[in-house]
């Protein structure tokens, strides 16, 4: 209960389907409505969803176009401190004229609140990137095509 993982291929060069992963602008059309990246490490990143407010993020790790990683907050709506984050990364290969995409989520088990609370977090998120995944490929595609 501590690692989501999940891989998909899109129909869409590795560059495009980075923009979408790091690019503010291109975040808001696949995941969530709002977002903020300042893409460096150590950088701040901010997530909003109508439904769920805004989550607080920090950059780990950037290497375009193959890797990126950040850490968001999935205690409250404040800074992504320890304790209250999990880490996200992004894992991109080209692939059969397309882009294979792994994203892993770990750090549930740390997460500073009850282990009922942990467990809805894991819970909420393993079907939260599925509905995610699934818009970041439609999204991509679109532009792609």
């Amino acid at each position: 209960m501590d690692r989501i993982e999940r891989q998909i291929h899109i129909a869409a060069p590795p560059e495009r389907v980075w923009s979408v992963l790091t690019e503010a602008e291109h975040i808001a059309q696949w995941f969530g409505q709002t977002a903020q990246v300042d893409l460096r490490p150590g950088g701040a990143a901010s997530f909003g969803w109508t439904e769920h407010g805004t989550s607080q993020a920090t950059i780990v790790a950037v290497d375009p176009p193959r890797f990126f990683s950040y850490r968001w907050n999935l205690v409250d709506h404040g800074p992504a401190e320890e304790g209250k984050t999990s880490l996200v990364e992004f894992t991109l290969a080209e692939e059969n004229g397309g882009t294979s995409l792994t994203v892993v989520e770990t750090g549930f088990e740390s997460l500073a609140v009850s282990p009922d609370r942990q467990r809805k977090q894991y819970q909420d998120n393993v079907g939260g990137w599925q509905a995610e995944l699934d818009e970041l490929v439609a999204y991509a595609e679109k532009l792609a095509g």
